[in-house]
C-alpha cells in the first residue's frame, strides 16, 4: 500500500498541528556485504494530540523507528522534525536537550533507579531539566496515577503495575509534547496491563499528548486514532493514509 506523503521538516516548523514528521526516514548498520538495512525510506506525519499503534512483528524495525523519532538513535537518512526541532541535524548533546519538553518515553522495562524512592525518580530529572518545585510536581502527578500514598517507596518494594505507574508518572511530569511507550505492558500480567494501557490513556486525554505506541495486540491498536504496520522497515499499511 502507498504511503501518505508526510509533510516536510520546513512545512512542519510551520504547522503546529504536526507533532511528527519524518521524510524519507532510513537506518542502516555496518558496511559492503554485512550492511543491513533496518528502516526503507519511512514517510510519516502525526497531528499533535492523537494516539497511534504501532504495530509489525518482531524485526520489523518498529524499536528503531520510536528510537530515531523520540530522539534516541540517529538516522542514516531522511529528516526527522518532533514538535519544531529538526532532530536530523542535531548531535547527541543536542538531542538531549532537544527531548526536554518535547519527549516523554514509557517503556517495557521500568527503568527506575533501585536506589530512589517513587518520589525521587520522578522529581530528580524534573530537578535536572530545571523545573520550578520539582518534587511538588512529581508528588501531584503520582498522586494522579494513584501513588500518592507510595511516595516514599522504593522500586522493590513496588509491584510491577506500580513500578510502571511511577514510569508513566515520570515521562508525563514535564508534559512533553509526545509520549513514546515501547510495550508499555510487557512485563505484566493481562489484569494488570489493561490498568496501565487504561491510565496512560486517561494520562494522556488530561496532558493533551500525542501518544505513540507499539504493541504486538491488535485489540490495544484499536483503541488508537491511528494504526500504522512496519514490514521489512517499510510501512505496509496506515489508516490514516
Amino acid at each position: 500500500m502507498n504511503q501518505k506523503p508526510a509533510a516536510s521538516s520546513d512545512d512542519a516548523m510551520t504547522e503546529p498541528h504536526i507533532a511528527i514528521a519524518a521524510r524519507n526516514v532510513t537506518l542502516s548498520l555496518g558496511e559492503g556485504k554485512a550492511r543491513v538495512d533496518i528502516l526503507r525510506g519511512i514517510d510519516l506525519s502525526i497531528e499533535a494530540g492523537k494516539t497511534v499503534a504501532l504495530l509489525g512483528p518482531s524485526g520489523s524495525g518498529k524499536s528503531s523507528l520510536m528510537a530515531i523519532l523520540s530522539g534516541l538513535e540517529r538516522a542514516s537518512g531522511g529528516t526527522v522534525n518532533i514538535a519544531g526541532a529538526d532532530f536530523g541535524t542535531m548531535n547527541e548533546d543536542q538531542l538531549a536537550v532537544a527531548r526536554r519538553g518535547r519527549v516523554g518515553i514509557v517503556l517495557q522495562a521500568f527503568h527506575l533507579l533501585p536506589t530512589m524512592t517513587a518520589l525521587e525518580n520522578v522529581a530528580v530529572p524534573l530537578e535536572l531539566d530545571g523545573q520550578h518545585q520539582p518534587f511538588k510536581v512529581a508528588a501531584q502527578e503520582l498522586a494522579a496515577v494513584g501513588l500518592g500514598d507510595r511516595l516514599g517507596h522504593y522500586p522493590t518494594q513496588l509491584s510491577g503495575g506500580e513500578q510502571q505507574r511511577v514510569a508513566i508518572a515520570r515521562a508525563m511530569a514535564s508534559r512533553p509534547t509526545i509520549i513514546f511507550a515501547d510495550e508499555p505492558t510487557g512485563n505484566l500480567d493481562g489484569a494488570t496491563g489493561e490498568k496501565i494501557i487504561t491510565l496512560l490513556f486517561d494520562r494522556q486525554k488530561v496532558t493533551a499528548a500525542t501518544l505513540l505506541i507499539i504493541t504486538h495486540d491488535p485489540e490495544l491498536a484499536k483503541r488508537c486514532d491511528r494504526i500504522i504496520e512496519l514490514r521489512d522497515g517499510v510501512i505496509e499499511r496506515d489508516s490514516g493514509a
